[in-house]
């Protein structure tokens, strides 16, 4: 159970709101930490930011990087 409640779209400043749409239309969910980061509207954008240069850049295939970073977090038993 996360001590900070992760926000919800209606709770959220417009430039939070674009980046939850994103998620929204290339996963169909919001993930839980860029929810939670959204409590600090600098941090949800420069960590999406990151994690768009990471996943969207380079050859390795995107879907190919979630699988890893979900495999690596079962392999630390960590919740994705």
């Amino acid at each position: 159970m996360s001590r900070i409640r992760p926000l919800e779209p209606k709770e959220v400043d417009n430039e939070a709101k674009e980046i939850f749409e994103d998620f929204l239309q290339e996963r169909g969910n919001i993930p839980n930490m860029f929810r939670t980061l959204a409590h600090r509207p600098k941090l949800l954008k420069t960590a999406f930011d990151h994690f768009q240069a990471i996943l969207k850049t380079g050859t390795v295939d995107f879907k190919l990087k979630e699988m890893l970073g979900v495999r690596v977090s079962q392999m630390n038993q960590c919740a994705y």
